[in-house]
Order: C-alpha cells, then sequence, then structure tokens
C-alpha cells in the first residue's frame, strides 16, 4: 500500500468512525474530524506496516526550482517540518500553489500539525486562504505596472522638454566652464548636480545674488569656484533637475 492508498483508507475509516458517533457529521475542516483521521492513519500504518518514512515518492516537475525560506520555530519542530514540506512540494502538482505554500508557510508548526492530512483534503481547506492570496497578488502587480508606466510617463515629458529647449548636461558643463569666475560665496539652495568625464559638479544658489557656487570633484581633487549668477543657466539648471526620480 503506497501513501495516497493510505490516506485513502484512513479518510474512508474516518467517515465511518463519525458517521457511527455523530448524527450530523462534522465537517472536515472541524477538530472532530482531524482528531478521528489523525488516530486513524495511525491505526493503518500499524496494520498495514506502512513506514511512511520509507515511501520513494516521485519528484514533480516544478521547473526552476523553487527557493524556500527558513522555517521559524523550535529546532525539533524545524527539523520535522522541513520533512513535511519537502514531502508537499512533491505531492502538490500546481507550481503557484507550491510557491504560495513556500512563501508564506513559513511556520514549522503548520507543516507538522498539517502531515497527515490528505493533499487534496489541505487544498481544499487553504483554497480561500490561497485565492485572497491571489487576488492580493494581483491587485499589487497591476498598481506596480500603474506605477512604472506613469513613472515612464513622467520621464519621457521631460526629455523632451529638456530636447525642446535644447539643453543636455555636457552643455551645462559646458557653459559653467565658460562662465566668469567669481569668489566663492556661502551656498544656499542645491540647483542641479552634473557628471561628466571623470568629473562631478554640484551647483548651488548663494548668499550673493550675482554668484553661483560650484563644487566639483575631479581626477585632481576636490574644488570650490564661484561663476557668475546667469539667470538662463540658472534656469535651465534647474529643468534639468526636475527629472523623475529613478
Amino acid at each position: 500500500m503506497d501513501l495516497n492508498q493510505l490516506k485513502e483508507a484512513a479518510i474512508e475509516a474516518t467517515t465511518r468512525a463519525l458517521q457511527q458517533k455523530f448524527d450530523v457529521m462534522p465537517s472536515e475542516e472541524s477538530d472532530e474530524w482531524e482528531d478521528e483521521y489523525r488516530r486513524q492513519f495511525a491505526l493503518m500504518k500499524q496494520r498495514y506496516a506502512v513506514d511512511t518514512k520509507a515511501i520513494v515518492r516521485p519528484p514533480v516537475s516544478a521547473g526552476p526550482a523553487l527557493q524556500l525560506p527558513e522555517l521559524t520555530g523550535d529546532r525539533e519542530h524545524i527539523h520535522w517540518a522541513e520533512q513535511v514540506r519537502a514531502d508537499r512540494m512533491r505531492e502538490v502538482t500546481d507550481a503557484a500553489r507550491r510557491t504560495w505554500m513556500a512563501r508564506t508557510w513559513t511556520r514549522a508548526k503548520l507543516w507538522v500539525d498539517t502531515r497527515d492530512v490528505p493533499v487534496a483534503t489541505l487544498l481544499q481547506r487553504t483554497q480561500a486562504q490561497y485565492d485572497d492570496y491571489r487576488r492580493k497578488t494581483n491587485e499589487q502587480q497591476k498598481a506596480t505596472a500603474a506605477a512604472a508606466q506613469q513613472k515612464a510617463a513622467a520621464i519621457a515629458t521631460h526629455q523632451a522638454k529638456l530636447q525642446k529647449a535644447g539643453i543636455t548636461e555636457e552643455g551645462l558643463i559646458e557653459l559653467i566652464d565658460a562662465s566668469e569666475r567669481m569668489t566663492p560665496t556661502p551656498l544656499t539652495d542645491k540647483l542641479a548636480e552634473l557628471s561628466g568625464v571623470d568629473r562631478n559638479l554640484r551647483v548651488f544658489a548663494t548668499a550673493d545674488p550675482k554668484t553661483l557656487l560650484v563644487k566639483e570633484k575631479n581626477l585632481t581633487g576636490s574644488h570650490d569656484y564661484g561663476i557668475e549668477r546667469d539667470e538662463g543657466i540658472v534656469a535651465d539648471l534647474k529643468l534639468f533637475a526636475a527629472a523623475p526620480a529613478p
């Protein structure tokens, strides 16, 4: 007798026992059904001398190997639960359902407590939880896709504005290099950050309305210097810096 036959026999014995004991048959989700099933399963193992640990279970094709998270609980439970989980991953044929169980059943006790429940019964009992998980996952995926589309649209709009204004990062650096040097004054608001070949420039407004401060890092080190403030350059720097966050 294989494991599936053993479980089916235990289910039949459970049904008979409960029909004799109760006027109204308890549901398969009740504690009475669960307790009786465990008792009948243990009796069937003893009666037919079935060693469930020695049963070789055929692997189920699951595509790429599923990364199983670490289980939580005491050491004894975890060791036992890892074996039960491995068996369940072979028994559950639906790859999406296996993934859900692996990701959400992280408490070792869950696997241990349901170790003798037939896989069909287990899937039926957890169907509502799985459906709720799928609904929330789909909603999250839609929200993520919508946010990505919104971000892409914002980036495209910003790029179109830069293109229309003829603004490029290289061009802004060239304008700064061509600007008249001024005595540095205390900085205030950051206007933009620019990157060129082996260069990084951070441009700030200053307390002096006629001066901008540039903090540059290049191959020779760090340098601070002032440049003449030009409102056209300031406007271009602000538009460049208005790019949506990646």
